[in-house]
């Protein structure tokens, strides 16, 4: 595996950060398939699924953050990291799953008290 410490200042070679790229891209659909499972769990009156998949949820997301996190810190702001097309995607998806996360929180929230 891929030393995430060592992503800037070492060669890293386009296969390797293209490997870390798509852990992020697979935590944050991870997180954003689990946090729908959840909403569904909670359409059926199944509130401790419904939480127990929100809390799987949270922790793909937060796998997938801290994955980005130490890429923008690596790159520090200056550049040093080659962005690619997949890159974009990683982060396209993180932000889309975050807020996925965050409004079907709030809807599962509404289905309880709708009960």
């Amino acid at each position: 595996m891929f030393d995430l410490e060592e992503i800037v200042e070492s060669d890293t070679t386009a296969d390797e950060l293209e490997e870390v790229v798509m852990g992020l891209i697979i935590n944050s659909g991870s997180a954003r398939s689990q946090a729908y499972a959840a909403l569904k769990k909670a359409k059926q009156g199944d509130f401790v699924a419904a939480q127990e998949l929100m809390s799987q949820s949270k922790l793909a997301l937060n796998e997938a953050h801290r994955v980005q996190t130490q890429l923008i810190e690596g790159d520090q702001g200056q550049g040093k990291m080659k962005v690619s097309l997949v890159l974009v995607h990683a982060q396209d998806h993180l932000m889309t799953s975050m807020l996925a996360r965050e409004l079907i929180a709030e809807l599962i929230e509404l289905h309880e008290k709708m009960q």
